[in-house]
């Protein structure tokens, strides 16, 4: 049957010029074209008649991961600021460091430590504020719970006293890197241990030094700032001289982010504190907030776990029009909710699109070229959205080749990296909602 069906898609292409009076589509050619199609009896010698479908009940709602896996995140997150609608959005990052080498001349004199961050490129909110960095000493061991991984709502001890604290206005795109003096207390203890040879390898040094964690201060409200975890660009550098017979030379010493240990010792924490009340409802992973229930809207935040779900319990209602048929092609078109972004909290050109089951349990991708693209065409008008094609899909689930109560979500790809938001039209007050438009073939009709 599904070898049939695409060759119906193939040939629809061909002989939509004839048949189509119905509406006129455009569909993608990697859908479409094939070279090897041979068309079969059974289609030819049918009467096909075409219909544009957008009445079909699209149910729009809203989940939330338990939690996500951040000790894989691409960038270190550190920053504050407060949404009206998602709450206070809090990132804060932990890490193990490993210094390069364990040797230190014997001669040598201690003169500064500084913690160096370098800037990858990545913000979300208002970078003109001002944004502070509280560098804290863990005391605890990197130790997960029940698996090998750390999460967003992952936690860890550390002292309240700063190894150093630097207030900055961030240049993600302008800018190269920021550096933070330590205090020198920390810095000549680290000199000595490596220096007398206290510490001659990595396990000594983690027993030793935990890590650090990089915190917001308490009334931060600027932006979410993005450093990179590459050993070039983020580092602790502990600078000391050796005397020589003419001049005292100047040298360094980098202690690294630790990547060589699993579990791999780094996390960032991300928290959305007091959102608006229907996101407060999701307490568990398994609850769906239908749109209905907050303001015909759904929502998605990356780094917290929060997704827009869409489900079609009516796609198999299309057996009940008369004669054989087959989906041709499907679009669902979500608008962004108006005025819920500008320049500071700015929408994505595109959304992955994941599978999960009716427990919200990731299953997975759509497909690895199905996204949802933000379609621009008509901006100037304020007409914008987001479009995804999901033919494949809706046909399996007719087919029942897929469990009906699968749905679809929407987060960006890299969400454990980032804390994107977005306000999505649902369902629910018959404006602007989210709509399925599908063309669907008829073919030897009764």
């Amino acid at each position: 049957m599904k070898v049939f069906l695409n060759k119906v898609r193939a040939l629809y292409m061909i002989m939509l010029g004839g048949f189509l009076s119905i509406a006129i589509i455009s569909c993608s050619d990697d859908i479409y074209n094939d070279s090897e199609f041979v068309a079969g009896e059974t289609f030819t010698d049918s009467n096909v008649r075409l219909i544009l479908i957008d009445t079909l009940t699209v149910s729009t709602s809203t989940m939330k991961f338990d939690s996500i896996v951040t000790s894989e995140s691409t960038r270190i997150l550190l920053g504050k600021y407060t949404d009206t609608v998602f709450g206070t959005v809090t990132t804060s990052s932990y890490m193990q460091l490993l210094p390069e080498t364990y040797t230190i001349d014997s001669e040598a004199i201690f003169d500064s430590i500084v913690m160096v961050m370098g800037y990858d490129n990545y913000y979300y909110n208002d970078t003109l504020q001002k944004n502070s960095i509280h560098i804290k000493k863990i005391n605890e061991n990197f130790n997960p719970v029940g698996d090998d991984f750390f999460y967003n709502t992952s936690s860890i001890g550390y002292d309240e006293t700063d190894l150093g604290f630097s207030e900055y206005y961030p240049r993600p795109l302008s800018g190269d890197s920021i550096t933070i003096k330590l205090v020198d207390d920390f810095g000549t203890d680290v000199f000595s241990q490596l220096q007398e040879k206290n510490i001659v390898n990595a396990d000594e040094y983690r027993d030793y030094f935990k890590g650090i964690g990089l915190v917001p201060d308490d009334i931060d409200n600027g932006a979410i700032i993005g450093f990179s975890k590459s050993s070039e660009n983020t580092y602790m550098r502990l600078y000391y001289s050796t005397d020589t017979e003419y001049e005292s030379e100047q040298e360094y010493l980098d202690i690294q982010i630790d990547g060589t240990t699993t579990p791999v010792p780094f996390f960032n924490r991300i928290t959305a504190d007091d959102p608006i009340t229907p996101l407060q409802t999701l307490t568990d992973s398994k609850i769906n907030l239908e749109s209905s229930d907050s303001n015909n809207q759904s929502y998605i935040q990356s780094g917290v776990g929060i997704a827009m779900r869409v489900q079609f319990p009516s796609i198999t209602s299309l057996y009940d029009i008369p004669g054989s048929g087959t989906i041709l092609d499907g679009v669902l078109k979500i608008k962004p909710t108006a005025q819920s972004y500008d320049d500071h909290l700015k929408l994505r050109d595109t959304l992955a699109v994941y599978v999960v089951d009716q427990n919200n349990d990731l299953i997975e991708t759509l497909t690895s070229t199905s996204f949802a693209i933000l379609n621009r065409d008509n901006q100037e008008f304020n007409d914008i959205y987001y479009e995804i094609p999901i033919a494949y899909y809706l046909e399996e689930l007719q087919l029942k080749d897929r469990d009906i109560d699968d749905a679809l979500i929407l987060l960006p790809a890299d969400y454990n990296s980032t804390v994107d938001r977005f306000i999505l039209n649902g369902n629910g007050n018959g404006e602007n909602e989210t709509i399925l438009e599908l063309t669907y073939g008829i073919y030897d009709e009764d």
